[in-house]
């Protein structure tokens, strides 16, 4: 039997795909009974194919916005403040910051600041604070689109860390370029909110092989606020449930692990939940396979690997032998694969790029429209080979090592270092 002909055996239909998008066409984010709606779809697949699930809760932080607005020079602008910046009201004079270097951070004492960014990450957060920071705007979406749509964000709590909170809040670019252009002195923002402790959920199932040793695959299933999830990530989802019908009845040498993420778009809290309360599990676990954004109309499929360089070696000599173009190089990937190579798994991002003109993410227009569930079907095909082939090594290839290169770029993006510039 050839690669080509084992490919073609390992297809879910293109209706058994659609129906998976067709159940979880709705926002869906952490700590919602929405969300939990989705993990106990996802789990209810696994179980119909066969493959124990089970729902394992984990804390999240969450709020209940009561009320919230910020005003400019007293006119009232459209807003959204942060879960968990807490509640209150701070009036400043605004400062429009668009660099984060020290001379322009300087700057920032006793000010209300507006950013480019839709968030911010922990150093540059602290940088804020002890300059003396009142509170914090940020911005989203296209001033020329013809929606004004808002995001909901939160402060995360390993931004805040042991600083103070202030009041953030989002506006749209519009409000934000009439607020520079018009030279805005002074802005308020209100907040009121109930913050508590949440839950949210990983799907776990197993298949399980000769050795006690098994691989990890790993994709996320919370969206954002404005966002169905279905490229970012449902897509992913949809991945793992092809390749746990492909290989559910096939002799595997090592056991196959699948972790459906939950809340990952607030920081990768699913998968730090689970490599935390893992840890005797991650010793037997010999390689991460995470999906995050495939089966799109356009774009071009690549590898992120946070190992050996010989694995990404080995992924494009795997595309060039099936007929399967991958862009393959070392490297830390923004999903859920990162916490498990910052625990020492080697650990390897798939996904298919197309960028924000054909297939937006984070937003109301990343549906299952801009997914070709053909290419999907492809997608698949080629990651289940890829797993076959792991799980049915000998011993399994790749060294359980993280070069230093990789865990310098751990470093910078869980924000332990700063980032050179």
């Amino acid at each position: 039997m050839t690669d080509n002909h084992r490919q073609e055996e390992y297809s879910m239909t293109t209706n058994e795909l659609k129906s998976i998008f067709n159940h979880t066409d709705f926002v869906h984010t952490s700590g919602t009974p929405e969300e939990l709606q989705v993990a106990e779809y996802l789990e209810k697949c696994c179980q119909e194919m066969g493959v124990s699930a089970h729902l394992e809760p984990f804390r999240v932080a969450m709020a209940e916005m009561e009320s919230c607005s910020v005003t400019a020079d007293g006119e009232s602008i459209p807003c959204k403040a942060f879960f968990g910046c807490g509640s209150g009201t701070v009036e400043a004079p605004l400062y429009y910051m668009p660099n984060q270097d020290p001379v322009s951070i300087a700057g920032a004492k006793d000010k209300i600041v507006l950013l480019d960014t839709q968030g911010i990450g922990y150093f540059a957060y602290q940088d804020l604070m002890k300059a003396g920071a009142k509170g914090i705007l940020f911005q989203y979406g296209n001033m020329y689109y013809p929606h004004e749509d808002i995001d909901q964000r939160d402060l995360r709590e390993h931004v805040v860390g042991d600083s103070r909170k202030v009041l953030c809040a989002m506006i749209h670019s519009s409000s934000a370029v009439k607020l520079v252009r018009d030279n805005v002195q002074s802005v308020t923002i209100t907040v009121s909110q109930r913050e508590y402790d949440g839950e949210s959920h990983n799907v776990i199932a197993e298949i399980p092989g000769k050795r006690d040793e098994f691989i990890t695959l790993s994709a996320h299933y919370d969206s954002t606020s404005l966002s169905h999830g279905a490229y970012d990530n449902m897509s992913g989802c949809a991945g793992l449930l092809g390749v746990m019908e492909a290989l559910k009845d096939q002799p595997l040498n090592y056991g196959l692990r699948f972790v459906f993420c939950g809340s990952e778009e607030r920081g990768l809290l699913g998968s730090k939940a689970y490599v935390r309360d893992h840890e005797d599990a991650l010793e037997k676990t010999v390689l991460n396979i995470n999906l995050d954004m495939i089966g799109t109309i356009m774009g071009k499929f690549i590898a992120r690997v946070s190992a050996e360089e010989k694995l990404a070696n080995y992924l494009s000599y795997m595309g060039a032998e099936l007929g399967f173009p991958v862009s393959a190089k070392t490297g830390v990937y923004s999903s859920d694969s990162t916490p498990f190579a910052d625990k020492g798994v080697p650990a390897v991002s798939l996904a298919r790029i197309a960028g924000g003109n054909v297939a937006p993410i984070h937003c109301r227009y990343d549906l299952a429209d801009v997914l070709s569930m053909e290419q999907l079907q492809k997608d698949i095909q080629f990651i289940t080979e890829f797993t076959r082939r792991m799980a049915n090594a000998a011993c399994c290839p790749v060294a359980r090592v993280i070069p230093e290169k990789v865990r310098k770029e751990l470093d910078e993006y869980l924000f332990r270092k700063r980032k050179d510039d």
